[in-house]
Parts: structure tokens; sequence; C-alpha cells
């Protein structure tokens, strides 16, 4: 937040995307908080890469989702940070500090905002769907861009925030549906744990319970099928 109300300086990484000392500051925070209490974890971290440890147990941070929006003075920017063994996620938590906004979920505890229960909605018709989008541009220009065009023609109405505050709607219970392409593993890693804490239902594009595609479908589970369908019928590349 220093950072946030001072104002940073922008950097370009060699694949193209921002980075700031909020960044680089943020990561160094919760590594040392990782370190402190799973000092043998692996970890992988956006700005670190990856770090050597037990390979059943890694930590995987992204130190601040939504840097473009940070650097522009918007609100949907937070830290991601999930763990995951033996290759599951079993805990995630994200947050929006601008926002005073926290969620947090484990494997059979559930999810919580602020330490409020989270349930998704109940919404089951698409066509009063509100459907919740990461980057609309990136989305677009793939494969199943012109099926993700007719998921928003078709719903009442779609948000793009984008980044972290694109999953939060429909945790909120104010999307039925969130949409994500095209992004690194710790972009969406805590997503799954924390949509299906909540009662929901995570895939990735094709349908797999996995965060390793660069692809992610969240849904209340009512609405899944559908929007899962309707991606699946996109023409392959």
């Amino acid at each position: 937040m220093p950072h946030f109300e001072r104002g940073v300086a922008v950097e370009t990484k060699g694949d193209m995307t921002p980075v700031t000392a909020a960044d680089r500051d943020s990561e160094t925070a919760i590594l040392a908080v990782v370190r402190a209490s799973f000092p043998d974890a692996a970890i992988l971290s956006e700005e670190t890469g990856a770090i050597a440890g037990d390979p059943a147990l890694r930590w995987i941070v992204d130190p601040l989702d939504g840097t473009r929006g940070f650097a522009r003075g918007g609100l949907f920017w937070g830290p991601l940070v999930a763990l995951e063994h033996e290759g599951r996620i079993v805990a995630g938590s994200l947050g929006m500090p601008a926002l005073g906004e926290t969620y947090w979920a484990a494997r059979g505890l559930g999810a919580f905002k602020n330490g409020e229960r989270l349930r998704v909605s109940s919404i089951a018709t698409w066509s009063q769907a509100t459907l919740s989008l990461g980057e609309l541009s990136r989305m677009l220009a793939r494969p199943e861009g012109p099926a993700i065009a007719e998921l928003v023609r078709t719903s009442t109405s779609t948000r793009a925030f984008g980044d972290v505050a694109a999953a939060a709607m429909l945790l909120s219970g104010r999307a039925e549906a969130w949409l994500e392409a095209g992004v690194k593993i710790w972009d969406i890693a805590p997503m799954q744990v924390l949509i299906e804490e909540a009662g929901g239902r995570f895939t990735s594009f094709d349908g797999a319970s996995t965060i390793t595609t660069g692809t992610a479908i969240g849904t209340n589970g009512l609405v899944h099928d559908h929007v899962l369908g309707a991606l699946r019928s996109a023409p392959a590349r």
C-alpha cells in the first residue's frame, strides 16, 4: 500500500510483462513468512522463479497480480498464494489490499472472505448469469474467442475487471462463471481450492481438474457444463 500511495516506476521484463518495486517487496515479504514456517518446502514465485525443496510440498506465489492496474492507480490487484501437496493444491489465498478484501480456503475447511464463509451463487440458467472475464483481448484472440464472445452475448451481463478481481466476482456470488486463459500457473494457483471450497467447480478449458494448462473455468457448478460445452465447440487451431 505505501508503494501504491506514492506511485512506482514500471519496468518491463524479458517476457514483456511489467514489474515494479512493489512486486519485489511483496515477494520478499511473502517468502519470508513461508520460509519461517516451511523451511524445507519448494517454492515457485513469479519474480524469483523455482526454489528447490521438498518435492511433495510446494508454495506457488504471485506477489502482485494486476501490476498494470496497480501502477495506474486501479484497485483490482493483489497477491496470490497457494500450497501444493503431492501435486494437489490444498490451500490458497488472494488479497485485494486497496479494497480491504482477503480470501482464503483449505481443503475440507471451507472458503472465507474477511472471516465470513463464502458460497457461490445459485443461478442455474445461463441467460440469467453474469460472466466475469480475465484479460478480454487476450481471450478473444484465442481459438476459443468466438465461443467466448457467444457466452458474452448470451449471458445477462459480463464484467471484465481482469486479474485477481475477476475470480473474486465468482467467489463473492456476484458472477456465475469466471474465465481466464493464456496465463502462468501462479496467476491461477489458489483459485481451484477457493472455488471448490465455496461450493463451485473448477476445470481447465478442456475439462481437466488442473491448474497447469494456463486456462481456467470457474463456475457456481450449475452453469459449468454449459460453459465447458461452448468452449469445447471451438475449432482447434
